[in-house]
């Protein structure tokens, strides 16, 4: 740490990460509460699709003004303004009569907790050294892992006990405690006087990002390898697991919870493991080129396994993800790359790039299942095919990043 004591860097890192673990199950929740959306409310499966996509339209909608708020204002009272409309988003959805009302409350949510990560993130990149940046960001993922398996079982159990409606009410109320929480343990930002002559640094501009060459070199590894995690995680993996291993809902289910597990394991152990690899100057590219094979190795296996024989789907499934987690590594090197004025920029562009990745290999899968299915393939070839495209652009986004220069001293040493 370079500011802040060890204690006060702790209690910083705690309040953050009570935060993000209810962004992460405000953000998963929705699929554990399909059923009984669909009965109460009709819903057709284009409904829930939409549904669950209007948290990530109000998500990706804030990233880039998140940035300039957060390098002008600082992680605090950004994340304050931002979780009282998760609150807000909350408790309309918990008041909801309609799909419209649902969906409103949904996009609420979704601006609301779009500040979780890429706040503290931003301050850790002022008030950590280059290893503790590591070690927080395993951990606020981990944090992360843990309300995604909250959202599973736990919530299922929930349910008929208090019903969604007064889910979404302790929900708002937890938020409410988690903005109690920051406001008392988060140091103020005091805000770095840029260079007068450097206009894109006052002005707010996004131009010294786009333009950075490690940026660019982390775009595509980000855009499929980081945002095809979360889109296999958060949607592909329940599908291929009913529709072409034969999972019970049950089976699938509990697979999920699993998958979820092995993340959370993941992150944890890339947090305990950071500072001993960083003595050894395994930085954070070398890290990715090495680890990110095995991704690639895990998910063919998926693609050409013969589930007649063999039921493992969820056992694969978990460990693809869990070698997916190398690319995790590439957030907090992105934010290093940049002085300290610009790393809520150049953290909110890059996750804007996540997520518009997990937006469009969720919906670009989708399409070519049905593509492949009208050419006459079966269920199961359709599902090979997609997930083979996805595997090819994956790899070559993989090609990009080793050809490509760093221009990035900071991550040689983290």
């Amino acid at each position: 740490m370079t500011v802040l004591s060890r204690r006060v860097g702790i209690a910083v890192f705690l309040a953050f990460a009570f935060a993000y673990f209810f962004s992460a199950l405000i953000r998963a929740i929705t699929a554990t509460l399909s059923p009984t959306l669909t009965a109460e409310f009709a819903l057709n499966a284009r409904d829930l699709g939409l549904l669950a996509g209007g948290y990530f339209l109000g998500f990706a909608a804030t990233q880039l003004p998140l940035g300039a708020l957060l390098d002008r204002h600082g992680p605090k009272r950004v994340i304050l303004w931002f979780l009282s409309v998760a609150v807000l988003g909350c408790v309309a959805f918990s008041m909801a009569t309609s799909f419209a009302g649902l969906l409103s409350a949904r996009v609420l949510c979704g601006v609301g907790v779009s500040a979780c990560l890429m706040a503290p993130l931003t301050g850790y990149r002022r008030w950590f050294d280059a290893t503790t940046q590591l070690r927080t960001n395993s951990w606020m993922l981990m944090s992360g892992s843990l309300g995604m398996v909250a959202s599973t079982l736990p919530v299922q159990w929930l349910l008929p006990v208090l019903g969604w409606r007064a889910l979404f009410l302790g929900l708002a109320a937890l938020v409410l405690l988690a903005m109690g929480v920051i406001a008392w343990r988060v140091p103020r930002w005091s805000v770095t006087v840029p260079d007068p002559l450097n206009t894109s640094v006052k002005s707010g501009s996004y131009a010294l990002v786009w333009r950075h060459p490690y940026f660019r070199k982390m775009v595509p590894v980000g855009f499929f390898c980081y945002g095809g995690l979360v889109a296999v995680q958060s949607l592909w993996a329940v599908p291929w697991m009913t529709r072409v291993a034969g999972y019970t809902a049950l089976e699938a289910a509990t697979g999920l919870f699993w998958i979820n597990v092995g993340m959370l394991c993941s992150f944890w152990a890339w947090g305990m493991a950071a500072p001993w690899l960083a003595q050894r100057h395994w930085n954070a590219e070398r890290l990715m080129a090495l680890g990110l094979p095995f991704s690639f190795v895990f998910l063919a296996i998926i693609i050409v396994a013969n589930y007649a024989t063999l039921t493992w789907a969820a056992g694969f499934l978990a460990m693809y993800c869990m070698a997916c987690t190398f690319v995790s590594l590439a957030q907090p090197a992105v934010g290093m790359a940049f002085p300290p004025a610009l790393a809520g920029r150049a953290l909110s562009a890059y996750n804007l790039v996540i997520f518009a990745g997990v937006f469009v290999i969720q919906w670009g899968i989708g399409l070519l299942i049905d593509g492949f299915k009208a050419l006459g393939f079966s269920q199961t070839q359709s599902f090979q095919a997609a997930f083979a495209i996805f595997l090819a652009c994956s790899i070559a986004s993989y090609v990009h990043f080793l050809v490509s220069k760093s221009h990035n001293p900071e991550t040689a040493a983290p």
